[in-house]
């Protein structure tokens, strides 16, 4: 993907694997849990929400995990759907960071034929000037200035 002769890659932000436990959501019930680590963080998608996302039917929410003796799954800090191509998850978290997985390399995870999906950053494309998007009425003119 190129814009204006530079070009914007995707960057690895950290990795997907299939939790080992079961965290606990705040009205104490157990959850099956894909814990993602991006840059530093640690985040978790409940694997029955998963599904759900997986099959493209909405968002699953992308919730803050900690660890204090047990896993507790805290506040909601994204959202993350099936992409518009269908061959990635998408993910959006609040503080604006935009990062995808794989859905194949995410569906080895969750059958257990590898441990690991690598999550990349989607880079921001940068903003247009806001007369490229300007829109002139059919028969107007344009003067240019010279300063």
């Amino acid at each position: 993907m190129a814009y204006d002769g530079l070009s914007y890659k995707m960057q690895k932000a950290g990795y997907a694997q299939r939790a080992g436990f079961r965290a606990i959501d705040r009205d104490g019930n157990e959850h099956e849990v894909l814990e993602l680590y991006v840059m530093g963080s640690h985040y978790a998608i409940r694997l029955a929400d998963l599904v759900t996302g997986i099959s493209g039917r909405g968002f699953v929410q992308v919730e803050a995990l900690t660890h204090e003796w047990k896993y507790y799954l805290g506040p909601a800090c994204g959202l993350a759907r099936k992409s518009v191509s269908g061959k990635g998850l998408n993910i959006e978290l609040f503080d604006a960071h935009t990062l995808t997985i794989s859905l194949t390399a995410l569906r080895m995870v969750m059958n257990g034929t590898e441990r690991y999906a690598g999550i990349a950053k989607i880079p921001e494309q940068p903003a247009l000037p806001p007369w490229k998007n300007r829109r002139f009425p059919t028969g107007q003119q344009e003067i240019s200035a010279f300063v």
